[in-house]
């Protein structure tokens, strides 16, 4: 027993942590890359051990033997064996599986009897049917290759995998139709066996370029260069993954910096008109691509150019709810060499499907959090790639390059009014309820007081409440309603200074480059939403001058529903190491500066 240890690792891959000793911190930083946050309450924090959290650590190098030292460390009692032996095994099958292109350095001879078992079931007229318009022969199949005979054998009993066209050719390997190779990966995932994807990625057209202007060289940071070597690999022959990095790191200058690396035409994917606008400004300012290369595509323009930026949104529009997605061909239009999927938490269904398609084109996703609120993180791994590369948040803050953030959760009461409502509601709607309390509006006018120097973004879910702080308070509102052109003239005139708040919809949770703000009031949410928690706050990551610092204050009724959404809220902000200091706030009270100390930073407490 080691009683100084914070951690109490548990049979069902449940591994508690205990806050506030000397090794609580380093635990920390160790579990989060190869466990999830799930509870977070002040004196324990609860993290779960998965199969997706093991493979991704694999992927950026982490060992079962890494993994199992990690625990074995920070343990405060013996670890169950059983546990030990379930991580060496979930680890030990990334690795196991490889796919790869025939007719390389992996070319096979195959028997006539294979070959002809083969043709009889799958070529009857010559050629591989399936459904699309191109047809193979057997020397364009990929070759699935497999640790153990007995793997492959185990493999070949599912029936959805048959239906891929699977295809044993000897002891370890199998053969597969390439353009099934984004749904093999998906499925194999799916049922515990992620695979390695050495089958190579078509080197799309040519475009050479550098990064910088003239003679001015675009200076990367150190992360940077090391997120973008992550992408490109040992080898040079990376070409799928995704590059978690916090708001305000620089992705949009990763992912140039990776564009440089295979110098081809790219397909940029992100989500919003604003942020297409702001990687093509970015693009015009940052690398010598001519202006007339860098194509718009999206509900205003439709411009297919070496280098295109298009929305989500204009991919996955069509005119009726049964209809074809037009746009989608936008993937296959020209012989892109790399997509780069922005923001690729939000990534849409159809486009996950179409992904699966196009798994011959280099992959890069960019990210502040791989959480999604659908559960699909898996098929972000099978289809975009692993994570190739992570940098916390804290360490980041640590250098300097993004503000130190004080994290305040302020909770506010319900008038006797608003309480009689809430317990005549049911469900979401009392959410609602307790999310428009109209004391918000004062905290809001304290809060505003307080930080009256400072550029602040109100932030909210409900239009209606956000109606009435503009109206009260005499701030512009912007919401998804407002034209693009409307909204540009707003956040200018926010960069410029010429105001100093702005009042925001869900529209601004991404994408939005607003480098002065430095405090946000969030005064309603998607309800338990991680992703958006982390993107608000990620508004005011930006360094400031001066002290560096920014203040993040997300508003909350007590005993409330709102109060447990808030809590699920936070945690990924909690895994990564900020705290939430927890506030009363009385309308006839003013709110007080923060003053903790720095030590004091770390998990969520009571102030």
């Amino acid at each position: 027993m080691n009683p100084d240890h914070p951690c109490i690792v548990q049979r069902d891959f449940t591994v508690l942590l205990e806050m506030g000793l000397p090794g609580s911190e380093w635990a920390r930083s160790q579990l989060q890359i190869y466990a999830e946050l799930v509870k977070s309450p002040s004196a324990f924090h609860t993290y779960h051990i998965t199969p997706l959290s093991l493979w991704n650590a694999a992927a950026l190098g982490w060992s079962a033997e890494d993994i199992q030292n990690s625990l074995h460390s920070m343990s405060r009692w013996d670890i169950p064996r059983d546990l030990l032996k379930d991580i060496e095994q979930l680890v030990s099958r990334y690795g196991t599986l490889t796919l790869s292109r025939e007719g390389t350095e992996e070319k096979r001879t195959y028997s006539t009897d294979t070959i002809g078992a083969y043709r009889a079931e799958h070529e009857p007229d010559g050629g591989i049917k399936t459904g699309k318009a191109n047809s193979y022969t057997m020397g364009d199949r990929l070759i699935l290759a497999a640790e153990t005979p007995a793997l492959l054998g185990e493999l070949l009993t599912k029936q959805e995998l048959k239906q891929l066209g699977l295809l044993r050719v000897d002891e370890e390997s199998a053969s597969v139709p390439p353009e099934n190779r984004g749904l093999l990966k998906q499925e194999l995932t799916r049922l515990g066996y992620p695979v390695v994807d050495t089958a190579g990625y078509l080197e799309g057209n040519q475009l050479s370029f550098t990064l910088g202007k003239g003679q001015t060289k675009l200076q990367l940071r150190d992360y940077q260069v090391k997120a973008a070597d992550a992408f490109e690999g040992a080898d040079g022959l990376g070409g799928s993954g995704v590059l978690v990095l916090p708001c305000g790191a620089g992705k949009t200058v990763i992912g140039m910096a990776v564009m440089n690396r295979f110098q081809c035409e790219v397909l940029i994917l992100t989500s919003n008109t604003t942020s297409v606008r702001q990687w093509v400004e970015e693009l015009k300012r940052k690398t010598d691509i001519p202006a007339d290369s860098i194509g718009e595509y999206s509900g205003q323009k439709k411009e297919v150019r070496p280098i295109t930026v298009a929305t989500y949104q204009i991919l996955t529009h069509r005119r009726t709810k049964d209809g074809d997605f037009e746009h989608m061909k936008l993937l296959s239009e020209r012989k892109w060499g790399l997509i780069i999927y922005d923001e690729v938490h939000l990534l849409p269904a159809p486009v996950f499907r179409a992904t699966a398609d196009i798994q011959a084109t280099r992959r890069l996703g960019l990210t502040a959090t791989l959480v999604r609120e659908d559960g699909c993180e898996r098929d972000v791994f099978s289809l975009i790639g692993p994570k190739r590369y992570d940098m916390p948040w804290k360490e980041l803050e640590r250098q300097g390059w993004i503000a130190q953030v004080d994290c305040v959760e302020l909770r506010l009461p319900m008038t006797a009014e608003l309480l009689e409502r809430s317990m005549r509601a049911e469900g979401r709607q009392q959410y609602r309820i307790a999310a428009e309390n109209p004391v918000k509006l004062e905290a809001v006018r304290s809060l505003m007081q307080q930080h009256s120097s400072l550029p602040t973004l109100i932030i909210g879910q409900y239009l209606d409440q956000l109606r009435i702080l503009a109206q009260e308070l005499g701030v512009p509102l912007i919401t998804g309603s407002m034209s693009q052109t409307e909204r540009v003239r707003w956040f200018d005139a926010f960069r410029k200074g010429t105001i100093r708040t702005l009042l925001v919809s869900k529209v601004a949770n991404f994408a939005v480059d607003l480098p002065d703000a430095a405090v946000a009031i969030e005064v309603s949410g998607s309800f338990g939403s991680r992703q958006e928690e982390a993107q608000r706050l990620g508004r005011i990551l930006r360094p400031k001058s001066g002290e560096n610092k920014a203040y993040f204050y997300a508003l909350v009724t007590e005993n409330s529903k709102e109060t447990d959404f808030a809590a699920r809220r936070q945690l990924f902000l909690i895994e990564q190491g900020y705290e939430y200091a927890v506030r009363r706030f009385s309308v006839t009270e003013a709110i007080v500066g923060r003053d903790d100390k720095p030590g004091d930073r770390g998990k969520k407490k009571e102030a």
